[in-house]
């Protein structure tokens, strides 16, 4: 007789805007291995971000198999696969389920078609989806190549988002879940449900076709494949989860769940959410996503978090050379940096901001006595006062909020989550896992196939605080001067960004 193995681990399988990560865990959510794959940005004109379709399947089947090939487990023993993606772009495979095209969603090339049609239908778009149009919000992209690469679109066959692409070579099935979905503002809500209007709106009335079949989050949405089970030493047969956005997943990741949960992402987006039962009508949130009956995600979010230190590191800090540990590096200038209240401050508009693809990025106040230190915790500083900004609308628009979850990479940093803590002057909990999307995608899984009852169980079992940070009450009061200084700044910098703006215009 065949012994029976254990079903007792679970893969959640993330794919960032640069890495694609497979993390391995147990059913009490503890990591077993990680093992993470850096992909390509393209960037083939300004405003442009790409990134080649082909290769997400290849970085993960490489994750995937990098991360058993550390654990050293029977892949037998992983009773299901859950996913997590970043939201938005545009990733669109071909009628034959080829890979067709991939822009990644710190893109701005539709900045000008969002404005045009934010004017022109912004309000009842919002009326539906509860959303307006952004320069890379995947029905603006979509819009944008009907307009301007006729031919590109006349040969897609199914729109995607990041970690469909890598369910779709898993298992066969090419599928999407409603918090992707509802966070690119292609759901009327709060049905969540695909809407010809809806569509329309967006100049889209023929691409309704192009949407997949629509599943919650913790549906089962088909099996690993004998050619994907060779490709990644997966088992035959395993269940693959559809996932949730990589915001909502790393929200539950990190421990936040039920009405009322606050989650920040520092991570490639700033992203700023607080969980409801109802969503958010008002025009000034920047988007609402559904993540099942009854469970919305209120958020308030823009590309001006971590993505800025990561150009920094990738631009600067690594030129001419290599570094082990750049990040490491980074934490230790900010750390030796002295610290005085007209330090040098950031706007961290890199790839533009809540406000406008127009809006850049830039250190101000730099003087001969600063250092590589002082504008690394500038940029630290200016990337949280844009997360502050972004909780201020949520707490306009009726959000209580009195502790805040804080997941994503840059709470790996030994300085950061405390910044975060004393810019926002709200106590931050953090979790003790690292990979907080993957183990949101894991916990999608658990619920999938019958592990956890439901969201709040997976959520109760899989993960624990690994830290309790509170503000400092001094630091908090210098952070609040700062940050009236940095408003002020951001508002009188409005007339130059239009002008460079209008420059650049052919």
């Amino acid at each position: 007789m065949r012994d029976v193995i254990s079903k007792d681990l679970i893969l959640g399988i993330d794919i960032g805007n640069t890495v694609v990560k497979a993390v391995l865990f147990d059913l009490e959510g503890r990591q077993i291995a990680r093992h993470g794959v850096d992909g390509t940005s393209l960037k083939p004109a300004p405003g442009m971000v790409e990134r080649p379709v082909a290769e997400l399947w290849a970085n993960a089947q490489a994750a995937i198999a990098g991360c058993l090939d550390k654990a050293q487990v029977d892949a037998a023993r992983i009773a299901a696969i859950g996913l997590a993606g970043h939201g938005n772009g545009l990733y669109l495979l071909d009628k034959a389920g080829q890979p067709l095209l991939g822009i990644q969603s710190l893109d701005t090339r539709a900045a000008a078609l969002a404005a045009a049609l934010d004017q022109r239908a912004g309000a009842a778009l919002h009326a539906i989806c509860l959303q307006r149009p952004w320069p890379s919000q995947t029905p603006v992209l979509l819009a944008w190549l009907k307009a301007h690469q006729p031919k590109i679109y006349a040969q897609a066959g199914t729109l995607c988002f990041a970690k469909d692409i890598i369910t779709w070579q898993l298992t066969g099935q090419r599928v999407s879940e409603v918090s992707d979905m509802s966070g690119a503002g292609l759901l009327r809500l709060p049905e969540a449900r695909y809407d010809a209007d809806l569509l329309a709106l967006y100049g889209l009335a023929d691409a309704l076709p192009l949407l997949p079949p629509l599943a919650q989050p913790t549906d089962v949405v088909g099996h690993v494949t004998a050619e994907a089970a060779a490709a990644t030493g997966l088992s035959l047969g395993t269940p693959v989860v559809a996932g949730y956005f990589d915001v909502v997943a790393s929200a539950l990741g990190s421990g936040a769940i039920g009405s009322g949960a606050a989650s920040i992402v520092l991570g490639s987006w700033s992203v700023n959410q607080v969980f409801a039962e109802t969503p958010a009508r008002d025009p000034n949130v920047f988007m609402v996503t559904a993540f099942g009956p009854g469970r919305f995600a209120n958020m308030d979010n823009s590309a001006t978090s971590a993505a800025n230190l990561e150009w920094y590191v990738r631009t600067l800090l690594e030129r001419g050379g290599h570094h082990d540990d750049p990040f490491g590096q980074v934490n230790d200038l900010v750390g030796r940096a002295a610290i005085a209240p007209d330090d040098p401050m950031f706007h961290p508009f890199l790839y533009g901001g809540r406000n406008g693809a127009h809006q850049r990025g830039g250190f101000y106040g730099l003087a001969g006595w600063h250092d590589e230190g002082h504008m690394l915790r500038a940029l630290y500083e200016g990337v949280g006062f844009e997360h502050r900004r972004h909780v201020d609308v949520l707490i306009a628009a009726g959000a209580s909020i009195s502790k805040v979850a804080l997941s994503g990479g840059g709470t790996r940093s030994a300085h950061w989550p405390q910044m975060m803590a004393d810019i926002l002057g709200l106590p931050i909990r953090l979790g003790s896992a690292e990979e907080t999307g993957a183990l949101g995608g894991a916990i999608a899984a658990a619920v999938g196939v019958g592990l956890c009852a439901d969201e709040e169980a997976a959520v109760a079992k899989m993960t624990r605080p690994r830290a309790d940070l509170l503000p400092d009450a001094q630091c908090k009061a210098l952070y609040d001067r700062r940050f009236a200084v940095w408003q002020r700044m951001t508002a009188a910098m409005e007339p130059f960004w239009a002008d460079l703006a209008e420059l650049g215009q052919p």
